[in-house]
């Protein structure tokens, strides 16, 4: 088995509050769990209007097929939110679990 670990970080720059930086977060994981049936939970930053840090995490039982999911993910979020700048990603495979 192995677990594919994504860090996104986002600029939202339209957000004016931390009502409209939640709305922005509930719509973006709940696509992202729809389309790609993994795990998405935000992170971070917490307190910031326009800073938005997203975890997702891919099982598989292949490691290139975990990359290629996590891969296809954040082109999804880059292709489907022109508004938000992606400011950095990280990508980790762990394997053996």
């Amino acid at each position: 088995m192995h677990i594919g670990v994504c860090r996104l970080t986002l600029h939202l720059p339209d957000s004016q509050s931390l009502k409209n930086r939640r709305q922005v977060a509930r719509s973006l994981t709940a696509r992202i769990r729809n389309k790609f049936n993994v795990a998405v939970a935000e992170d971070a930053d917490n307190d910031r209007w326009q800073r938005l840090t997203l975890l997702v995490c891919a099982a598989s039982s292949e490691a290139a097929h975990a990359n290629e999911m996590l891969s296809q993910v954040v082109s999804f979020v880059e292709a489907t939110r022109p508004d938000l700048e992606l400011l950095d990603y990280e990508v980790e495979l762990i394997s053996g679990v």
